[in-house]
């Protein structure tokens, strides 16, 4: 089906359309991936399977601080604040552009719990102070592929580094990494523990955990109750993550 382009704007990295389609909302960098994808009576319900599977570390322990890196239309702002509205959100964008449109057309949150800073999210993670959030989602792309910051191990090293002692790292990957490679062993040497989903549409989140955590069954009464404020079908995908280490 096709959609109806409601709002098209470009800045120096390319285009950025917003296209309306019946139920939803979606985001796009002049391409036909979707950067961002809202239900439009509920935007602060994520749509995209992947993006659901990356709040799936709130359930090992509620985050106080939670750190976005790459708004988007922000998505996971939303669907956080949902669910945690005294948690302290901080998203990194790298295109005021993008703000710009979050704002105006995905119902952005305005909390005083939610701060946006505009820059590159490797400087952003570089010059914050060690162990002072709870939580990293990770999610940059542009209009045709993943920012190669993802696959870095100084990237992996300053996410660790920042997260407190019992934080998660949630990243989204269009392909997986080699499990063998150089990014898997510095992601072993910073990580007690590595989880990985694998999306209907094949995106890969890989989840690492700074601590132990206590694994939950697909029917644990928490993931009923996280169901019940925001839902997401916690148990269905919890219940598809695969433990690496």
């Amino acid at each position: 089906m096709k959609g109806e382009i409601i709002h098209y704007t470009r800045d120096a990295l390319g285009g950025i359309l917003v296209v309306d389609y019946r139920k939803h909302r979606v985001m796009t960098f002049d391409s036909v991936f979707e950067q961002s994808k809202i239900d439009r009576r509920r935007p602060h319900l994520p749509v995209h399977e992947y993006s659901r599977a990356m709040l799936l570390p709130a359930a090992f322990g509620q985050p106080s601080h939670v750190t976005v890196l790459g708004l988007g239309g922000g998505v996971m702002a939303g669907a956080l604040l949902h669910l945690l509205p005294e948690c302290q959100v901080h998203a990194v964008e790298l295109r005021p552009s993008v703000l710009q449109v979050a704002r105006e057309y995905f119902s952005l949150p305005q909390s005083a719990n939610f701060t946006v800073t505009i820059g590159d999210a490797r400087d952003a993670l570089g010059q914050a102070p060690d162990s002072t959030t709870d939580l990293i989602l990770s999610d940059m792309y542009n209009s045709d592929r993943m920012s190669p910051t993802q696959a870095q191990r100084e990237f992996i090293r300053q996410c660790s580094r920042v997260l407190s002692d019992s934080g998660w790292l949630s990243i989204n990957y269009h392909r997986t990494p080699d499990i063998n490679g150089p990014f898997f062993r510095q992601l072993r040497g910073e990580f007690a523990a590595l989880l990985l989903f694998k999306s209907k549409a094949n995106n890969t989140v890989i989840f690492a955990s700074k601590g132990p955590f206590e694994a939950l069954h697909a029917k644990d009464p928490l993931l009923v109750a996280l169901e019940k404020s925001l839902p997401i079908d916690w148990r269905r995908l919890m219940a598809r993550v695969i433990r690496l280490t």
